[in-house]
């Protein structure tokens, strides 16, 4: 059976609850990869305190930090804050009791020369291993945010596939405003693949509209996510209560929820 997993809302956890129950949901927190709130140690606990106070899903994921997290910067104290960013964020993710941690590539698709793409991948092999064998105890999915073809991605998946708790989260609406249509992406690297975002847009920007709302290919995301990616959880990925109702209410419908 599919884990399928929705945005908690922490200002109206009950109503993300009730809905979690009708449908057999887990969570993925959204909550903490703001600066802000991982500088605060007191705001911080206060909001990891209001979610525990209830009885939450199983099965729950968080977003790591992604504001200007660049590990693999050539100056040393961008590096020193993005891995801190990431620390921070692993850190919530044990205090939650998550089993995995999404973080984008934030791959530049500006900077394509041979030289500086060989040397990205070859830098976050670097990077993403020691990160991945430093914390075992939890799963670190590695999305597509600015890639714009999944060439990039699926060299870094083959040099971090060794480890047993690296994934791939392929974000399906970032896919399809790239260059390869996203079932590409999908046979690319599907592989990898252990975790999926989905929600909808007009094919030119990112707008996380609820499932069905956009122009996104509906059947072709059905069709690649069984050939391809049967066994990865899937986000909902929309804060609305309404668009996450909206969105489950179309896969249901569509027979993408058993």
């Amino acid at each position: 059976m599919k884990q399928v997993l929705i945005i908690p809302d922490v200002n109206n956890i009950e109503e993300t609850l009730k809905l979690a129950a009708q449908y057999n949901l887990g969570f993925e927190y959204n909550d903490f990869f703001l600066p802000d709130i991982l500088d605060d140690k007191d705001k911080l606990e206060s909001v990891c305190a209001n979610y525990k106070q209830y009885d939450l899903p199983n099965y729950c994921t968080m977003h790591g930090a992604f504001f200007d997290v660049i590990p693999f910067s050539p100056d040393k104290r961008i590096r020193e804050i993005s891995l801190l960013r990431i620390n921070q964020s692993l850190d919530v993710a044990r205090k939650l009791g998550v089993k995995a941690v999404v973080f984008h590539t934030n791959y530049n698709p500006f900077l394509n020369s041979k030289a500086y793409v060989e040397g990205f991948i070859k830098q976050n092999i670097k990077l993403w291993n020691d990160i991945l064998q430093q914390n075992q105890d939890i799963n670190i999915y590695l999305e597509n945010m600015f890639d714009t073809t999944p060439d990039i991605m699926e060299a870094m998946a083959e040099g971090l596939s060794s480890n047993n708790n690296f994934g791939i989260c392929l974000d399906y609406a970032h896919a399809a405003l790239s260059k390869v249509a996203p079932e590409k992406w999908a046979r690319a690297l599907g592989t990898y693949i252990k975790h999926v975002h989905i929600n909808d847009n007009d094919l030119i920007s990112d707008l996380h509209l609820a499932w069905g709302d956009g122009v996104i290919n509906r059947g072709v995301f059905y069709e690649a996510y069984h050939k391809y990616m049967s066994q990865a959880t899937v986000l909902i990925e929309t804060s609305a209560h309404e668009n996450k109702v909206k969105s489950l209410e179309v896969l249901a419908r569509e027979g993408f929820l058993e």
